[in-house]
C-alpha cells in the first residue's frame, strides 16, 4: 500500500506542469485558437522568475515577474498574428524555437555557464503544503497531502479556469468569439481584444508551470527544464476536448506516463527509451481518442439520417 501511495504522489507532482500547461491550451482552444507557444511561456517565466526572486528575495514576486515576462512575449506574438496578420501557428513554433535558445543565452551572460544557474543566481522556491486533517488520514493523506504549492495551485487554477470560461462575461464572449467570430463581431464584440486577452490569460497560467519546475520542483533553472511539456500539455487540452475538467484529467494520464518512467529508471537503461515513453503514449491516447470521437460522429449522422428516412415513409403513408 506504501508504495502505491508514493506512486500517486509521484504521479500528480509530475503532472503539475501539465496541469497548468493544458489549462493554458484549453483558455486558447475556446477562444478558437491554437496555442503552439505554451514551451516558450514555460520557459521564459522559468527563468525570469528564478531571476527576479533572487532580486527581491521574494517568492512572490520572482512568481509575479515570471508572470509578467511570459505576458510581454504573448503581447509580442499577438501583435505579430492578430495585428500584422502573421500566421499564428508559424508565429508560436518561432517563439518556441527562439526563447528554447534565448534563455540559455541570458543564463549565459548572468552566470558565464550553460547548464544551471544552481549556485550562482540564489533563487527562492515555493514549500510544501501540509493539509491539515487530511495530512493524517492513513494512505489517503500520503497522496494528497504534502505536495508543493504550486500543485495546489494548479488544481484551483482549473476551477477558476472553468468559473471565468462558464460563469463570466469575459468567458461568454472568448467562447462566442471561438464558435462563431463572424457572428460575435455582428454584435459588437472585438474579436482582436478578445484574442488578445484570451491569450494573455492563457500565458498567465502556462507562466506557473514554467515556475513550478524552476521555483517549487528544484529551486533554479537549467538547460531543457520544460523537456516539451508544454507540447504535453497542449496535447491533454486536445485530447480533454479543450474542457477544463478533460485537460485536468489528460493532463493526469500523461503524468503517469512520467511516473512510469522515473519507476523503470532501475530495469531500463536506455535513457532515449525512457524519454519516448510519455510522446508514445500521447500518441497511443490520441489515435484512440480520434478514431472514437470519428467513429461517434458517423453514428450520429446514421442516426439522424434513419430519423429523416422514417419521417419520410410516415409522410408518405399519410399521404
Amino acid at each position: 500500500m506504501e508504495f502505491v501511495a508514493n506512486f500517486f504522489y509521484s504521479l500528480i507532482r509530475i503532472s503539475t506542469p501539465i496541469i497548468f500547461v493544458g489549462i493554458c491550451s484549453t483558455l486558447s482552444a475556446q477562444a478558437g485558437l491554437l496555442n503552439m507557444a505554451g514551451e516558450s511561456m514555460m520557459l521564459v517565466a522559468s527563468l525570469a522568475g528564478v531571476i527576479f526572486s533572487a532580486l527581491f528575495q521574494n517568492v512572490w514576486l520572482g512568481i509575479l515577474g515570471g508572470v509578467l515576462c511570459a505576458m510581454v512575449i504573448t503581447l509580442f506574438i499577438c501583435f505579430a498574428a492578430f495585428y500584422m496578420k502573421v500566421d499564428l501557428y508559424l508565429m508560436s513554433i518561432s517563439m518556441n524555437m527562439a526563447m528554447g535558445g534565448g534563455v540559455i543565452f541570458v543564463m549565459w551572460l548572468l552566470t558565464d555557464t550553460k547548464a544551471n544557474t544552481a549556485g550562482s543566481i540564489p533563487s527562492l522556491a515555493l514549500g510544501n503544503l501540509d493539509i491539515p486533517i487530511i495530512k493524517d488520514i492513513p494512505f489517503i493523506g500520503t497522496i494528497l497531502s504534502g505536495h508543493n504549492i504550486f500543485t495546489y495551485i494548479a488544481f484551483i487554477m482549473t476551477a477558476v479556469v472553468w468559473f471565468l470560461l462558464y460563469k463570466t462575461k469575459l468567458g461568454l464572449r472568448m467562447r462566442a468569439i471561438g464558435q462563431n467570430p463572424q457572428a460575435a463581431e455582428s454584435l459588437g464584440v472585438n474579436s482582436k481584444r478578445i484574442y488578445t486577452i484570451a491569450f494573455l490569460i492563457a500565458a498567465a497560467v502556462g507562466a506557473l508551470g514554467g515556475m513550478y519546475l524552476s521555483m517549487g520542483y528544484q529551486n533554479f533553472f537549467s538547460k531543457g527544464l520544460t523537456a516539451n511539456r508544454g507540447f504535453i500539455g497542449m496535447a491533454a487540452s486536445t485530447t480533454g476536448n479543450n474542457q477544463p475538467l478533460g485537460a485536468l484529467i489528460m493532463s493526469l494520464v500523461f503524468g503517469l506516463a512520467y511516473a512510469i518512467s522515473n519507476y523503470l529508471q532501475p530495469y531500463i537503461s536506455d535513457s532515449y527509451l525512457l524519454m519516448s515513453i510519455p510522446f508514445i503514449l500521447c500518441t497511443v491516447v490520441y489515435l484512440v481518442i480520434s478514431a472514437y470521437r470519428s467513429g461517434a460522429e458517423m453514428r450520429l449522422i446514421k442516426k439522424n439520417r434513419q430519423k429523416l428516412m422514417d419521417m419520410d415513409r410516415k409522410k408518405e403513408q399519410n399521404e
